[in-house]
This record gives structure tokens, sequence and C-alpha cells, in this order.
């Protein structure tokens, strides 16, 4: 499989197991929640428009990926201190934090 398509292919699967936390944060705080899922799918989309572009485009779109990544982390940390989720919701939030787009992908 293309390198650059097997991340996308990975970030989406984040997305889906983050669906079960994101509506669990939902209940307790819609704004949160709405930003968090919009990260998320910030991630995928920057992926795959980035895989279309060439040079510094392409290095910005998987650079915004790479900060969407981390937003979506912080926000499922934040509802986690709140005490809007428990540790077991958001264990796969940490996956987020170490999303890495391969050094091939920006060549």
């Amino acid at each position: 499989m293309n390198r650059k398509f097997e991340t996308q292919e990975v970030a989406l699967e984040m997305a889906a197991q983050l669906r079960p936390a994101l509506e669990a944060l939902r209940r307790h705080d819609g704004d949160l929640a709405g930003q968090a899922r919009r990260a998320a799918a910030s991630v995928v989309l920057n992926i795959a428009e980035g895989a279309g572009r060439r040079g510094r485009d392409r290095l910005q779109h998987y650079r915004i990926a790479a900060g969407s990544a981390g937003e979506t982390a912080v926000a499922l940390r934040l509802a986690l201190a709140w005490g809007y989720l428990e540790p077991a919701e958001v264990a796969e939030a940490h996956t987020w934090q170490s999303l890495q787009i391969p050094s091939s992908a920006f060549s």
C-alpha cells in the first residue's frame, strides 16, 4: 500500500475509534465535542489533500494535520480533566498525539 494512503487509513481508523468518546463528551459539553470532532476530521482531510499536492503546499497540509491531531488529543484530555469522560473512554486519545506523518510523505 502506498505510504501516504496508509497514513490516511490509520487516521480514519483512529477517527472511528474516537466516536464513542466524542458521543459521551457531547452529553456534557457539546461545544468541546464539536471542536474535537472537527479537529479529528481535519487530520484525515488534510492528509488526503496533502497527498494530492506537491512541495511546500503538501508539507503545509501535513503540518496542519499534525496540529489537528494534537488538538484532538488535548480536547479529550481536557474533557478527562474536567470529569466529563473516564480514562477508559479517552484511551484512544493518546494515539492522536503520537500520529506521525512519515518523512517519505514530504518528498
